[in-house]
């Protein structure tokens, strides 16, 4: 990780952020936490689940060479020892002679303790594979692994698929799933925890278009974050050098995002080779490969991987999307969150809490609920609730007026400019699609008006 340029946004006000306004809590928090533990709350889920949603409609949804799959967190232990984890699966650590604490060799300066400053042993490698039994009796148990990715569920069921898909070369299986990794070393918010997702693709492809498919992936999962807003001077690729290939990498490049402690990793894509299926093939004494109808031929497909993390990828559109602006006396906080991934689409806001408003008010909120996540607010002035919107994202205000009961037209305000717009409440739904997909807010349905400025 390289830390000598910094992003601008500060971690701590991100944090914060995410605390006051429910994207995420600390796990376990009434009883003290636990260590790089977190819990996702009623916005974070949201957004959560519209990255997930966002990656699924890319990669799987919009393709005809991809189909999904969702395996089992518990496998065989075989699997592991074929996959080479249960050797090859280390981080390198030393240890503190005077706190005892343990830490990853790339987090250290000049050989010290971060904690302490004192010397370190020398370095030596640790399994990073939570270890369970499966069975009532631990003695009698078989060990059993959390998984430490998802991968492994995808090659050991590449034959089923391909049997029952009936895919020819390239094609791809697309996996969302929970991980576990037993670091001892954690950090930075949600960038590096013991529980994680990941959004992974494995790509299956003939030998010798690997490469073509490889800077084909970097492309297309490069441009996927600069389509949900990501700024691209935020974004780098870093290929990795032949010491830091994984044992089973032809070749390796990150995506790399400006996060407020410095460049770090956003994704993966590896080209793996044919040792996952080689070595699952080997280990199982079950046929991995794949028989091309047209040349009568079998061959072991290469494997092409974008690996990406869920919480990374949040974290990573919270800083980006994160911004302070001078308003008045004040400072307006606004995510500028892509509308595709803004935990909430729409308020509705009375500006009165007279019946007559309130009642039209939540007839259109309960119009537009089943089209989007739609927030209803009626406390303080709407000011306030207009700010409280722009600090988690929410991409459009309706505000309902004693006009409105007269003229049966309400209010759209923008979050990114507080433009406003207003409109006849049977085009509401109508504009609120075409606005959310993108169209300039000043193109207006019949019988709109538009203004600058807030009430």
């Amino acid at each position: 990780m390289s830390k000598e340029t910094p992003g601008k946004v500060d971690m701590e006000k991100i944090v914060s952020l995410c605390r006051r306004r429910g994207f995420i809590f600390p796990g376990s928090e009434i009883y003290g936490g636990l260590s790089s533990c977190w819990d996702y709350g009623p916005l974070g889920v949201e957004l959560k689940q519209n990255i997930k949603q966002a990656w699924w409609q890319a990669v799987v949804r919009e393709r005809d060479d991809m189909v999904g799959l969702d395996t089992s967190i518990l496998m065989h232990p075989q699997v592991w020892e074929a996959s080479g984890h249960l050797k090859g699966f280390t981080d390198p650590l030393v240890e503190c002679k005077s706190c005892h604490l343990r830490w990853r060799t790339d987090d250290l300066k000049e050989s010290k303790c971060p904690s302490c400053g004192s010397e370190v042993t020398e370095p030596r490698l640790f399994n990073l594979m939570f270890k369970t039994f499966m069975g009532p009796v631990e003695e009698q148990a078989s060990t059993v692994y959390l998984r430490p990715e998802t991968a492994q569920g995808i090659f050991v069921n590449f034959q089923n698929v391909l049997t029952t898909t009936r895919k020819r070369l390239p094609f791809g299986i697309a996996q969302i799933g929970k991980a576990f990794r037993n670091e001892v070393t954690t950090g930075n918010f949600i960038f590096r925890s013991r529980e994680f997702e990941q959004m992974e693709i494995e790509f299956f492809v003939k030998p010798e278009t690997a490469s073509d498919w490889f800077n084909y992936w970097l492309e297309e999962r490069l441009n996927w974050y600069v389509k949900l807003g990501i700024k691209k001077e935020n974004l780098r690729l870093r290929q990795h050098d032949k010491e830091e290939l994984a044992h089973y990498a032809r070749q390796c490049s990150d995506i790399d995002y400006l996060f407020p402690m410095g460049w770090s990793e956003l994704e993966g894509i590896a080209d793996r080779g044919d040792f996952d299926l080689v070595q699952h093939s080997s280990s199982s004494g079950k046929s991995l490969d794949y028989f091309d109808e047209e040349t009568k031929e079998h061959t072991v497909p290469y494997i092409i991987e974008p690996s990406a993390g869920v919480d990374r990828s949040a974290l990573a559109f919270l800083c980006d999307a994160y911004d302070e602006e001078a308003d008045k006396d004040e400072i307006r906080v606004v995510l500028h969150l892509h509308p595709r991934l803004a935990p909430v689409k729409v308020a509705v806001l009375p500006l009165s809490r007279r019946e007559a408003v309130v009642k039209l008010a939540k007839e259109l909120y309960a119009d537009l609920r089943p089209c989007w996540m739609v927030h209803y607010d009626d406390a303080q002035s709407i000011g306030r609730r207009y700010r409280r919107q722009d600090e988690i994202g929410t991409p459009f205000c309706v505000t309902i007026d004693f006009q409105s009961l007269e003229d049966e037209q309400v209010t759209i305000r923008e979050r990114d400019t507080m433009n406003q717009i207003r409109v006849p409440i049977p085009t509401l739904k109508e504009t609120l699609q075409a606005k959310l997909g993108g169209e300039d807010l000043f193109v207006l349905p019949p019988g709109g008006s538009i203004w600058k400025g807030e009430f």
